[in-house]
Parts: C-alpha cells; structure tokens; sequence
C-alpha cells in the first residue's frame, strides 16, 4: 500500500491538487505530474466550522475531539515507524557488515551482542524523536488552530508548530549532534523558500537564476573541491563515519595520504619510507624522490597516470555495487512488491539498470578525484593547496551520469557535509570566534528549517516533489488549499 493508499480520512478534492492540477518538476517546475480526483461533494457550501481547527488536518472534514486525539496518536504511531524503519534499516546493513569483516579482525572494540544493543537503542532513540516530532506538529497545529480560529492562523501555524516540534531531535541524546541533518534539512528548505521564490511575482526575477538546468552538477563541483580536500588535508573537519565512507572507497592507504598531505603543505616528507613498503608489499618496488614536485609516484607507484585511471575505475566499480545494489533491490521488493509480482523483469530490470548507472557514477567519481589532480600536477608542475582545491572541483561532474531526479538529493547531501566541514576549518584558523559557536545549533538550525519545510507543506504545496508530498500526506493528512475552511464531514463517504 502506497503512502497516499493508506491515509483513510476523507477524500481529496480536485481544488487541493493544484491551480492546474498539475505539479512540474525540478526547480523550474516542482514535482510531478498529478492527476485531478472527482470533484468532492463535501466543498459545496458549508459555512467554517470551529470542530476542526486544523490546516493539516483531515481533509475537508469536520473533526471531533475524539478524531482529533485519532490524529495526533495516529501522527505519532506513523512518525515513529519512519524512523525506526530508517534508522534500523542502517543498523541492520551495519551489524551485517561487520559479521562479513569479522574474521578479517584480530580485534573488536566491542563484542557482537553490544553492537545489536546500541543498534536497538539508537533505532529506538530515532523512532521516538520522528514520533515526538510528528506527534508535538499537530498538537500545537490542532491548539493554535482551536484557540486562534482556522481562518485567523491558516498563514502562519503549521511555522509555528514545525518550529515547536523541532526541538524533538534533542530525544535522540542530550550530547548527541547532528549538524549534518540539520544543515541537510536547511538545504532542503532553501530549495523550497527559492522555489516559491521562483514563483512569486515579487521575488520572481531574483530568484530566476536558482533555476539553472546544470545548478545541481555546479553544488555537487562546489561540494567536491571542499570535502576532498578536507579529506586529503584536514580529515577531523568531516565526521567519522563519511571519513570511513571515502577511505572505503577512495581506497588509498593512510601512509600515501599522509605523504599527499605533507607536499601540499610544504612540510618535510617523513613517511618516504613507509610508502615504499607499503608499495613492496604489493608486490611494487617504488622509489621516492624526497625532492618530488607532484605526488604522481606517491599515489599510483610506477604505473602511469593513464594506466592509473584504468584499473582504478574497475576496482572502484567493484566496490561501489555493494552499496547501490541493497539501496535499488530492497524498495523494489518492499514498495513495489505488488507490481513485482506482474512485472517482475521490468522492475528488476529497472533496479539493475539503477544499480549499474549510481555505481559507475561513484567509481567514476572516485577516479577522477585522482585524475584531475594528476592532470593539473603535470600541467602547471607543482602541488599545493590551492592546486588541490581545483583539481578536486570538476569532479564534481561525474554527477552527471546519474539520473537527474538523483542530482540534487546527492548534491545537497554533499553540500551539506561541505558546509559543516568549511565552517569548522574557519573555526580551526580563527575566522569564525568561539563565542559563535552554540553548544546546540543543529536543533536550531533544524528547528527553524522544519518551520520553513511544514509551512510550505500547508501553504505552498506545489513546491513539493510528489514523493516527499505523498510521505507528508501519509503522516499528516492531506490538508485544504489555503484559501478555503475545513468542510462538513459526510458520515456515509466515511
């Protein structure tokens, strides 16, 4: 059963489908195609009601206090099991990994037991702060709404109650940050606040610009040049488990990086000898300048930036198909489980192909990381920081290969593990104080973006991607155009 399948509250009227009851996609047009339900019969004149308080409430229907705490609870049941699916859905993938690398350690930190435990507790944690936040959106949604009146607070309560409920991610641990979603979460809101930009009459000109074709592809270049090099020059500046992410698959050992890391620098090489042994057990036998101006023999040994690229690009097709393979086959095996029964080969088919396309978008990247800074090493004949930077901008454009709707999910994910990693490398040289530096921003950050993103949701549904709306809708319930008043309920509909 689909998301929208499964909300059992009322119907959903032509006039809540959009002005043309159309959605477009992108930036330019937002979301997909939608097709327009039967006029309803509930929206033929009935006067504003004061039993259903709610924008985001059961659409066009006249709630009791009964339904109401329906609502919240069911919200909450809802919220909890998004995120305890997600959350678990990664422990579970982790624990696995971990059982497949276990006999390839001589050592754990902790045993196997321990490891499920905290995946309980963390799926658990990540449940409840979904649920809590759910679940708090429509309290204050239904409060305000019965207090304020439905007409009077339509604009402005669904901000409100998503900035109450943000606070929520403080339930996942009281020391626990995450500066990565909620920069994440503001990307996502930015993208919204400029469609609506797009299609404002006011700020249209401005924000004509946000709806360059290519603007995902130039993010995922600016994201680049900033996550690599903190990958090659300032590892601490990224967090640890994306850290363990791009050694998996950059897959270049720590005593080459290090020795990357000291030329770019200008410090003394120190590690000369530990490269070469580390080459000789590969069966290479390498030999360092100590007065080398590029890195070329440090990263790829004797063989040649050309051959380099070559078997590169195959091993990191090998080990990008592990990761894209459960992401493509589960959904089609959970969401799409009826269809897979009638189509089966074109499902599958369409996730081989979805597999096979995101894996050589990351082996692709991964290789042209060391391309183009091999490139611009031998072109301009030295290596620094600022050599660097532009080598590791156009690979970004690997971006490309992937499928458009992918482009800027994956650009804004990297955007935001960019932003955070350049703003603690400002903070490590002085340029952003101390005193700037809240013990909790990223419940404020995150709080003021869910503001933005559920007053969209109830005012500015177009702005929406099908996908993300359908999600909404499931949870919340499908809300009233903003210009009109909850309607009558018809018993016999219901």
């Amino acid at each position: 059963m689909s998301p929208s399948e499964g909300i059992n509250c009322g119907c959903r009227c032509s006039c809540s489908s959009g002005e043309n009851g159309v959605f477009h996609d992108g930036v330019a047009h937002y979301g997909l195609p939608r097709s327009l339900d039967e006029t309803c019969t509930h929206c033929a004149g009935s006067e504003p009601s004061s039993y259903s308080s709610s924008a985001l409430g059961f659409d066009k229907i006249l709630l009791t206090d009964a339904e109401k705490l329906r609502r919240l609870v069911i919200a909450s049941a809802k919220g909890f099991s998004i995120g305890a699916g997600i959350k678990g859905g990664l422990a579970l993938f982790s624990i696995l990994a971990r059982l497949r690398r276990k006999n390839s350690r001589k050592v754990e930190a902790f045993s196997d037991k321990d490891a499920i435990s905290v995946a309980i507790k963390e799926t658990l944690k990540y449940g409840i702060f979904l649920g809590t936040f759910a679940g708090t959106f429509v309290s204050v949604d239904e409060i305000i709404g019965a207090v304020g009146g439905h007409n009077r607070t339509a604009k402005w309560r669904a901000l409100v109650a998503g900035l109450v409920a943000g606070p929520s991610m403080l339930l996942t641990g009281p020391n626990t940050r995450h500066t990565s979603l909620a920069i994440y979460i503001l990307m996502r809101a930015a993208v919204l606040a400029s469609r609506c930009g797009v299609k404002s009459k006011r700020f249209g000109k401005l924000c004509k610009p946000l709806t360059w074709k290519h603007g995902d592809i130039f993010l995922m270049c600016l994201s680049s040049s900033q996550i690599l090099c903190s990958y090659l020059l300032k590892q601490d500046s990224l967090p640890p488990s994306y850290i363990s992410f791009l050694r998996k698959h950059a897959a270049k050992d720590t005593v080459i990086l290090q020795g990357v890391k000291e030329l770019a620098s200008k410090l003394p090489l120190t590690n000369l000898e530990a490269i070469e042994k580390f080459y000789k057990t590969k069966g290479a036998d390498v030999k360092l300048d100590p007065n080398m101006k590029i890195p070329c023999s440090m990263i790829h040994g004797n063989q040649s930036c050309g051959a380099h690229v070559v078997t590169y690009i195959i091993e990191a097709y090998q080990r990008a198909l592990p990761v894209y393979l459960p992401i493509y086959l589960i959904p089609a095996l959970i969401v799409h489980r009826q269809g897979l029964l009638k189509r089966p080969y074109t499902i599958l088919g369409k996730s081989l192909v979805g597999t096979a396309r995101s894996s050589l978008f990351l082996s692709t990247y991964c290789t042209s990381a060391w391309m183009w800074t091999c490139m611009l090493n031998r072109f301009l004949g030295k290596f620094n920081v600022p050599v660097v930077a532009m080598g590791t901008f156009p690979t970004g454009l690997a971006l490309a290969i992937e499928k458009k709707s992918r482009r800027i999910e994956i650009s804004l994910y990297c955007l935001a593990r960019a932003i955070e990693s350049f703003f603690m490398c400002m903070a490590d040289v002085g340029y952003v104080p101390r005193s700037m530096n809240l013990k909790r921003a990223d419940v404020i950050i995150f709080s003021l973006s869910t503001a933005i993103i559920m007053h969209c949701y109830s005012q500015e549904r177009e702005v929406f991607r099908s996908k993300y709306l359908n999600v909404l809708d499931w949870v919340f319930g499908v809300p009233p155009p903003p210009s009109e008043t909850p309607r009558c309920k018809n018993r016999r509909a219901v």
